[in-house]
Order: C-alpha cells, then structure tokens, then sequence
C-alpha cells in the first residue's frame, strides 16, 4: 500500500455525520424509495441497496441517539409511502374526516417507525469492530425488528424487506428454509457486505488491485456464493404432487364496499355470486370473504342450498366467505369460510383478527377512533388458532382469511396435513392503491416457505393462482366482475421451514449477535 493511502478500517471508520437536517432528510427519502422494492415495481434489489445506505449512514453515526433519529427517519420514509393506503381506508372507506385521517395514518406510521430506530440505536450500542458492525450486528438488529413488528401491535409484518424478494429475487429461494425474516436477514447481510466492499474498494490502489484480482476478494465472493446458493435453492422441490390436479374457479364479484353492508343491495350482490357461480363448472369454486353479506342464519331461504346443488352437480364444492352466527350467552360472531357440496358443511372461523376492521379493543384513549368509523360487522369472535383444513373437492385446503396470510408462523399451523391453500379476502378496503399488489406478493412468499399452491378469491383483487415456487399462474384485472377459471395441483410434504418455522432464524439472529460481545471480550484479555 502506497505511504499514507488509507487503511480499509480507516475508511469505514470514517468521519462522524454533521448533526442537521441534511442526513436525517436523506434517510427519509432511502425509506421512501424502498418501496419501489416491493410490488407491484419488484425492484428487488433496490431494498438491498437502500439497507446498505442506511447501514453505511448508521456507521458514521456520531452517536446512538443519531443513529436511533435516522432509524427513523428511515421509517417514516418507509411506511408513509409504503402504507399510505391506510389513509384511504380510514377516510375514502371508513368516513373518517380527512384531518383525523391524516393524524391517525401519522400516528400509525411514527410507531411502526420506532422499530428501525431501535434497530438502529442497537446497531450504535453493540460493542463490535466495523466489520462485524456491518456483517454480523447489522443484520441481526434489522431482521430482530422486522420480526418483533410481526407480533408488535397484535402484528404488523407487512413490507419486511424479505417480502421484496419474492418471487424473483434469488434470495427468496431461502424462504422455504428461514421464512421471510430469514430472507430479510439475508438482504441486510447482503447490504452489509456491500458497505464493506465499497470500503475495501475504496481503501487505496494496492489494496484495490488485490480487491479485484481475478475476482478473488473475500467479501465478493461471498455475496456472490450467497445470492448463487439462493438462486439454487428456488430449483429444490421441497414436496411433491399427490393426486390430480384440481380444477378451480375464483369468483371476483367486484362489489363495492361502500354499498355491499346496505340492506338494499344485499339481494344484488346475491344474485351477483350466484349468477356467478352457476355459471362455473369447476369441482372447486372460491367465493371471497364476506361475499355473503348477511349472517348465515339470515341469508334467503333456499339460495345455500341452490349453491350446494351446483357444487354437487360438479362432483365438488364451494368454499364462501359468509359471517357467521353462533348463539348463547354471549352469542359469538365469526369471520368465516364454509363449505357447502359434495362433503358435509365445514367452517372455517379467522383467528387472527384485525384491530379496528374485525373488532373493536378497548383501549380507551383509542375510542374515538371507532366512534369516527362507520365499518359494519367490526366485532367478531376469534377462531381457533389450530383450525385444520377443510377436506374439499379431493383435496385438504389450508384456509386463511385476508390479513392472516401475512403470518407465515400462523400458515404452517395447518400443514403438512394440507394440499392447497386458500386466502379470502376483500382488499377492496384500499382502493386503487399499491396495497393489493403487496398483498399479493406476501401469499407468493407463504408459496415459496410452504411449497403449495395458494389460490386467491377477492372480491376486487388481486384474484390468482400462484404455484409452488411464487409464482403467478393466472390472474385476473383488479375491478373486474369476472371468474378466474384454472386449476391446482395439490401437494405434500414438508419443507424445513413448515417443520421449524421461525425458530431457525430466530436462532440465527439472536446467536450471531453474541458474536460481538466474544470478540470483544477476546480482544480486551
């Protein structure tokens, strides 16, 4: 190395940031531009790169308490672009007035935004030298976040960055190994090594030289064998086909939801589904959640059994998302799917139910908030959370019930024991905004870690097939009234992560940030 050319730890040990507005405004907009990450853009590699700014940002940090505030920044960046359809469904759905809206979409995403700086206060505080500051702590800090936002709030996991993988990214072949926060691992460690090579790249001609000869550095050839095993890995048939393929119709009624709770267009929407319906000849046929607008005790003399008549003449059976009526004292409410056709009747009743949309907790500073919204059927029960499929149309179907496909450690409760699985859901709640995409590319990743077919019943969309590996086989446009005919391979087995699920990562992840602290203690004996 030349006389006074700077030393690799030099240049990751560079410079503290100058407080000011300037770096925190910059964090903001790295959080921002990550979304196009994500679906529908699937930039995937853009959340790797913008990790890796944040990483490099964290590094030069002068102190934890700035690392925490670009954390942040990083955040609010993040979720007001990526979760701005909060915003619609509180004031365009909800009838909650525009300011109250806005306060409560910014509340929604300062809090979810306090975890990336926590990530990032950690990340500042962990004894560690640079490279294992970037490689080891990094990562961990990141992904351990992700996870507890999975249970935070009663569970919020939606844009982890693993999710950006999906399907096409080679590092989404982990999912089937790790799940999506092992995938978001992965991407932070990915970012990680990068900072480090840019270092090493940087760090003077002699050193640079040797970085690039013949392709050997270290740091390369470990980023490149890690996104080379990945890629591999999408290759592995993890279970297998049984029986034969199914033949399947999804019906997206496209019924508004601002008018299907209203009385008089109950027998509207009726008449949509069952015209719908009887015009399929598939041995399964999906109906989307609450595509029955009334409790099934209420609903019309004679139009269930018109349905079971069908799926019987088709040698199958429907599954319908329809609320459900249990009486006693209390009487109970479910958020339910059930089958009706060549099998007796089965239910299926939503465990994991959303704050606000699916029932009301009583939290009294949040009170005026469902004072404000105007959502009909907001205080259902809670399922089971060990529900087992419903045996249908010659296959075992692992059903989940709109937001529940975003829990893949709740998916896997159902498996190995089922074939297919099947999400219900109205997204219409959204509107024309980037969330139904993202929904989508969610229960690609649940294929991906289970290696089963998902199919997707929606009442506006995204309705599709999606196969073993992620990817979507059909689909249809959003607001469209249309059936999405095709058909579903049922599958068996047990990939690592149906057996483990998020253990391994867990494991991972909390270990390697043990790492540190030896080293550190090794150092200072």
């Amino acid at each position: 190395m030349k006389r006074g050319a700077p030393s690799l730890r030099q240049h990751l040990d560079l410079l503290p940031l100058n407080p000011g507005w300037g770096w925190l405004l910059l964090s903001v907009g790295l959080g921002a531009v990550s979304v196009l990450g994500f679906a529908p853009f699937y930039v995937f590699p853009l959340p790797v790169a913008t990790l890796a700014g944040l990483a490099w940002a964290w590094q030069r940090a002068s102190s934890a308490g700035q690392a925490l505030a670009l954390g942040f920044g990083f955040g609010l960046g993040y979720f007001f672009t990526g979760t701005s359809w909060v915003y619609v469904s509180m004031h365009d759905f909800g009838g909650m007035p525009w300011p109250v809206a806005v306060v409560a979409t910014s509340i929604f995403c300062s809090c979810f935004a306090l975890l990336p700086a926590a990530a990032g206060w950690l990340f500042a505080r962990v004894p560690a030298t640079p490279m294992l500051r970037l490689t080891i702590v990094f990562p961990a800090a990141w992904a351990l976040m992700e996870w507890a936002r999975g249970w935070t709030f009663t569970g919020f996991p939606w844009l982890a960055v693993g999710y950006s993988q999906s399907p096409f990214g080679p590092l989404s072949g982990f999912a089937a190994l790790l799940g999506v926060y092992g995938v978001s691992w992965l991407a932070a460690v990915s970012a990680g090594l990068l900072v480090w090579l840019s270092a090493a790249a940087g760090a003077g001609a002699g050193l640079r030289a040797r970085a690039v000869a013949a392709g050997k550095h270290p740091v390369l050839a470990i980023l490149a064998a890690l996104w080379l095993t990945g890629w591999g890995l999408q290759r592995v048939d993890w279970t297998r086909p049984v029986g034969d393929p199914v033949t399947v119709s999804l019906i997206q009624g496209n019924v508004k939801t601002d008018m299907k709770w209203r009385p008089e267009w109950v027998q509207s929407s009726l008449e949509a589904y069952l015209k719908l319906t009887l015009a399929s000849g598939s041995r399964l046929i999906l109906l989307p959640e609450t595509a029955i607008p009334v409790f099934n005790v209420e609903v019309p003399a004679g139009y269930l059994e018109a349905l079971a008549r069908h799926a019987r003449a088709n040698g199958g059976d429907i599954l319908l998302g329809i609320p459900e009526y249990v009486p006693g004292d209390p009487p109970r409410y479910y958020n339910s799917v059930m089958s009706i056709g060549t099998h007796p009747v089965q239910t299926y009743r939503k465990y994991h139910l959303v704050p606000f949309g699916d029932y009301f907790p009583h939290w009294g500073f949040l009170s005026w908030i469902m004072n404000t919204l105007q959502i009909p059927m907001s205080d259902f029960s809670r399922g089971d959370p060990y529900q087992r499929p419903l045996e249908v149309a010659g296959e075992k179907v692992a059903v989940n019930i709109c937001y529940e496909d975003v829990f893949g450690e709740e998916i896997i409760r159902q498996l190995p024991e089922a074939t297919l699985l099947a999400n219900f859901t109205n997204d219409a709640w959204w509107g024309d905004s980037i969330a139904s995409d993202q929904h989508l590319q969610m229960s690609q990743m649940r294929s991906q870690e289970t290696g089963r077919t998902m199919l997707r019943a929606t009442n506006t969309g995204v309705t599709a097939i999606i196969d073993e590996r992620g990817r979507v086989v059909r689909r249809i446009p959003q607001f469209a009234t249309a059936v999405l005919e095709g058909s579903a391979q049922g599958r068996t087995g047990s990939t690592p992560y149906i057996l483990w699920g998020n253990w391994p990562f867990l494991g991972l992840a909390v270990g390697s940030l043990l790492v540190p602290w030896a080293w550190a203690r090794r150092r200072t004996r």
